[in-house]
Protein backbone atom coordinates (compact mmCIF):
# COMPACT_ATOMS: atom_id res chain seq x y z
CA UNK A 1 0.00 0.00 0.00
CA UNK A 2 2.83 2.39 0.88
CA UNK A 3 4.56 1.55 -2.38
CA UNK A 4 1.43 2.45 -4.34
CA UNK A 5 1.22 5.83 -2.60
CA UNK A 6 4.91 6.55 -3.31
CA UNK A 7 4.52 5.58 -6.98
CA UNK A 8 1.37 7.70 -7.25
CA UNK A 9 3.14 10.67 -5.60
CA UNK A 10 6.15 10.35 -7.89
CA UNK A 11 3.90 10.15 -10.94
CA UNK A 12 2.38 13.52 -10.03
CA UNK A 13 5.76 15.30 -9.82
CA UNK A 14 6.39 15.94 -13.58
CA UNK A 15 3.00 17.60 -14.21
CA UNK A 16 3.37 19.73 -11.07
CA UNK A 17 6.86 20.83 -12.11
CA UNK A 18 5.59 21.56 -15.61
CA UNK A 19 2.76 23.76 -14.29
CA UNK A 20 5.20 25.61 -12.03
CA UNK A 21 7.62 26.30 -14.92
CA UNK A 22 4.76 27.45 -17.17
CA UNK A 23 3.53 29.91 -14.55
CA UNK A 24 7.03 31.35 -14.14
CA UNK A 25 7.29 31.75 -17.93
CA UNK A 26 3.90 33.50 -18.06
CA UNK A 27 4.92 35.94 -15.33
CA UNK A 28 8.19 36.67 -17.12
CA UNK A 29 6.38 37.22 -20.44
CA UNK A 30 3.84 39.52 -18.77
CA UNK A 31 6.62 41.58 -17.16
CA UNK A 32 8.47 41.79 -20.47
CA UNK A 33 5.33 42.97 -22.25
CA UNK A 34 4.72 45.59 -19.57
CA UNK A 35 8.31 46.83 -19.90
CA UNK A 36 7.87 47.12 -23.68
CA UNK A 37 4.66 49.11 -23.22
CA UNK A 38 6.37 51.44 -20.76
CA UNK A 39 9.33 51.95 -23.10
CA UNK A 40 6.97 52.78 -25.96
CA UNK A 41 5.15 55.35 -23.83
CA UNK A 42 8.43 56.98 -22.81
CA UNK A 43 9.66 57.01 -26.42
CA UNK A 44 6.46 58.69 -27.61
CA UNK A 45 6.88 61.37 -24.94
CA UNK A 46 10.44 62.01 -26.13
CA UNK A 47 9.25 62.23 -29.72
CA UNK A 48 6.58 64.77 -28.80
CA UNK A 49 9.31 66.96 -27.25
CA UNK A 50 11.06 67.19 -30.63
CA UNK A 51 8.01 68.80 -32.24
CA UNK A 52 8.89 72.12 -30.59
CA UNK A 53 12.53 71.97 -31.69
CA UNK A 54 12.00 71.43 -35.42
CA UNK A 55 13.34 73.71 -38.13
CA UNK A 56 12.39 73.58 -41.78
CA UNK A 57 15.26 73.78 -44.27
CA UNK A 58 14.19 74.23 -47.87
CA UNK A 59 15.20 71.32 -50.04
CA UNK A 60 15.96 69.12 -47.02
CA UNK A 61 12.82 69.14 -44.88
CA UNK A 62 12.42 69.32 -41.12
CA UNK A 63 15.52 69.03 -38.94
CA UNK A 64 15.55 68.69 -35.17
CA UNK A 65 17.81 70.75 -32.96
CA UNK A 66 20.03 73.76 -33.46
CA UNK A 67 21.11 73.69 -37.11
CA UNK A 68 24.00 76.08 -36.41
CA UNK A 69 25.76 73.44 -34.28
CA UNK A 70 28.65 71.46 -35.74
CA UNK A 71 27.33 68.22 -34.21
CA UNK A 72 23.75 68.52 -35.50
CA UNK A 73 22.69 65.17 -36.98
CA UNK A 74 20.73 66.81 -39.83
CA UNK A 75 17.90 64.42 -39.08
CA UNK A 76 14.20 64.68 -38.36
CA UNK A 77 14.61 62.23 -35.46
CA UNK A 78 17.92 62.97 -33.68
CA UNK A 79 19.23 66.31 -32.50
CA UNK A 80 22.95 65.67 -32.56
CA UNK A 81 25.61 62.98 -32.59
CA UNK A 82 26.71 63.62 -29.00
CA UNK A 83 23.40 64.29 -27.22
CA UNK A 84 20.71 62.76 -29.49
CA UNK A 85 17.69 63.15 -27.20
CA UNK A 86 18.78 65.97 -24.93
CA UNK A 87 17.99 69.65 -25.31
CA UNK A 88 20.27 71.91 -27.34
CA UNK A 89 20.01 74.80 -24.88
CA UNK A 90 23.13 75.16 -22.73
CA UNK A 91 24.76 72.08 -24.27
CA UNK A 92 28.44 71.91 -23.22
CA UNK A 93 29.42 70.44 -26.62
CA UNK A 94 27.93 73.21 -28.76
CA UNK A 95 30.27 74.42 -31.50
CA UNK A 96 29.35 76.92 -34.17
CA UNK A 97 29.45 75.39 -37.63
CA UNK A 98 32.00 77.05 -39.93
CA UNK A 99 29.57 77.28 -42.85
CA UNK A 100 25.82 77.17 -42.50
CA UNK A 101 25.34 75.28 -45.78
CA UNK A 102 23.35 72.14 -45.16
CA UNK A 103 24.62 69.52 -47.55
CA UNK A 104 23.15 66.07 -47.37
Amino acid sequence: MVEAIVVFGLSLMPPLISVWVMRKAEVKARESLQAARTATAVRSLQTSDTLFDRNYVEGVGYLVGDITCEYNARSAYLRCAINPFGPCQECPYYQVKESLNIDL
